[in-house]
């Protein structure tokens, strides 16, 4: 049989690759090095026209069948390597050979694991690695061979995502079932335990990282994202006071929200909610890119919230980014503050006073059982909150042009 290469081709050049020749004795000038993880088949990185592929040497029936699994995890939006093309009738009989695109910005769990990890960036790390489970298993991808060596890492613009880069053991169903889905956790646990004691015996695990520790704590923390993900909760329309607690809960488990949905029958939705890792600051950023609002990190996180759950309760999921953010200011946020008295205004900065009217919003909403709306919870704040704290600027003394002054230094 000639040699084939079958797939979304879109590099003419990688039929010129030396494909009679085994993938493990291919000349460095097609190479690149870059860091993998633990394979049992060759795996290589080549260079062509600027992009980088990665190849690994497998039977032809496995190679289709991945390629095909991998096909199904990209149209199902799942984090995973985009496959390529697979290669069969090479010379030599050879085996077939599998092509995917490398994910740019990536590295192994495994390699970013034997590194020296700060204790937020590696629960961060572990967080991304919950998500990629759930989400796998919410479309019914049942993996059976998780592990650091199988699994990527990419940081990008302050979020923390993990990928799917191996999908031989996989199987697709319309719907994973509970054997299957704790049967995938446990092979997860075995996996990354085995690999973090083979790290700490080569001597490249940080002594602050424990294996048995941190693959248990990966599942648990998947454990509790998937019972908040998959929790069925059904709302009248969209109740703005059940999309906040959503979120919240979210929050307190570590995870920001990163798409919100509601599917709606007849008078009713149901909320669909996507999480995300984030690094520090990111809310920061990401606010101020928006909306221009420069706030503290913690006020920039309950902002956006709130701005992302307006996008859910306009109808606005499929809008740029950057027009929702000018509506939410123009109709929510501006409006708000306006309310406020003139002479209640100096008591807080703009950005807290609303963090402030969104926190008695939401304990109004609670001892109501019902969302309460936002005029209600400014004129309750007002009324209840506000006219009894202290005006910021006058803890200042004002200086002669009736500007707040910083306080003198001792006399020298």
């Amino acid at each position: 049989m000639p040699l084939q290469i079958t797939g979304a081709l879109g590099d003419p050049d990688l039929i010129r690759l030396p494909w009679e020749t085994p993938l493990a004795d291919w000349p460095q000038q097609y190479l690149v090095d870059l860091p993998r993880g633990i394979s049992r088949h060759v795996v290589r990185f080549a260079r062509l026209s600027g992009k980088v592929y990665a190849i690994k040497e497998i039977s032809e029936r496995y190679a289709k069948r991945e390629y095909q699994l991998l096909w199904d995890l990209a149209r199902l939006d799942a984090p995973a390597v985009a496959p390529v093309a697979y290669v069969t009738g090479r010379e030599n009989d050879l085996d077939a050979a599998l092509i995917t695109r490398h994910l740019q910005y990536s590295l192994p769990y495994r390699a970013v694991m034997s590194g020296t990890l700060r204790p937020d960036t590696l629960t961060r790390l572990l967080d991304a690695l919950a998500v990629l489970l759930v989400r796998l298993h919410l479309n019914g991808f049942y993996w059976g061979d998780c592990s650091l060596s199988n699994t990527l890492f990419r940081r990008d613009a302050g979020a923390f995502a993990a990928y799917l880069v191996d999908a031989e053991t996989g199987e697709m169903h319309p719907m994973i079932s509970e054997g299957q889905r704790l049967g995938d956790i446990d092979v997860a646990h075995t996996n990354i335990f085995g690999e973090m004691l083979d790290l700490e015996a080569g001597g490249l695990l940080h002594p602050s990282i424990d294996p048995m520790d941190t693959a248990e704590d990966i599942v648990t923390r998947y454990h509790r994202l998937w019972d908040e993900i998959t929790q069925s909760e059904i709302i009248e329309e969209v109740d703005w006071h059940r999309v906040e607690h959503r979120i919240r809960r979210l929050n307190r488990l570590g995870f920001d929200v990163a798409e919100m949905m509601v599917r709606r029958k007849v008078g009713t939705g149901r909320l669909i909610v996507r999480p995300k890792v984030v690094d520090a600051g990111h809310h920061q950023r990401r606010l101020l890119r928006l909306t221009g609002l420069d706030v503290e990190e913690n006020q920039a996180r309950r902002l956006l919230n709130d701005l992302d759950g307006f996008r859910v309760a306009q109808g606005l999921r499929n809008e740029e980014e950057a027009i929702v953010a000018h509506r939410w200011l123009a109709e929510v946020f501006q409006p708000t503050v306006a309310a406020i008295p003139p002479e209640l205004r100096g008591k807080l900065e703009p950005a807290q006073l609303f963090h402030e009217i969104l926190d008695h919003r939401w304990y109004l909403s609670e001892r109501a059982d019902a969302d309460v709306g936002l005029a209600a919870a400014v004129t309750s704040y007002v009324e209840n909150v506000l006219v009894h704290r202290p005006d910021e600027r006058a803890l200042l003394p004002e200086s002669p042009d009736g500007q707040p002054a910083l306080p003198e230094g001792p006399a020298s």
